[in-house]
């Protein structure tokens, strides 16, 4: 349910694009965006950072979009939130005592501090490589290639990325499993 509601300013954006346009599409994202914050924050008395720095950057680039009528700042967005998140990623293991995805994840699983770096390295990696395929669709194809870029292509990359992602911790996850087993036999 929670992807769900992550997803719901990129879907009602995909739909009212293409009802309409580009522009109805940016302003239906703003106000979803908007209704996702304020939904938030009555339901649970916060807002998450990534919900947070994605509302900054639809107002911004979303109202630039409609203020200059100009289609380019809305593509800009998916590429900014990608970076901005690789440079978190990249930032964590810089400040604090262990990368964010170890934050985020270390109290579901356990691995070897090595492949906890890795890990957060092939996020890093994928997160620029999703920035670069938003600028390469949005400034090579038209605008609907792009619309769905944004909402299939770049959730089927996220979603082949995690899969993999699953397939080379699983090694781990069965070398923790069986020495559960031993400990408890």
């Amino acid at each position: 349910m929670k992807f769900l509601f992550d997803l719901f300013p990129v879907i009602l954006f995909f739909i009212a694009y293409k009802l309409y346009d580009i522009y109805t599409a940016t302003a239906v994202a703003i106000a979803a965006t908007m209704v996702q914050v304020f939904y938030s924050y009555v339901k649970h008395r916060r807002v998450e950072k990534m919900h947070l720095i994605t509302a900054a950057l639809i107002l911004v680039l979303g109202g630039m979009t409609l203020a200059f009528h100009d289609e380019t700042f809305i593509k800009w967005k998916p590429t900014l939130v990608n970076w901005g998140f690789a440079l978190v990623f990249w930032g964590s293991h810089y400040i604090g005592d262990k990368p964010i995805i170890r934050r985020m994840l270390g109290e579901a699983l356990t691995l070897p501090e090595h492949v906890w770096t890795r890990l957060s390295m092939l996020w890093i990696t994928f997160f620029f490589f999703a920035g670069f395929a938003n600028l390469f669709v949005a400034y090579t194809f038209d605008t609907d290639t792009w619309v769905n870029f944004k909402l299939f292509g770049l959730l089927g990359l996220t979603m082949i990325f995690i899969l993999l992602q699953g397939l080379y911790l699983a090694k781990y996850m069965e070398e923790k499993d069986s020495t559960d087993n031993r400990e408890n036999s």
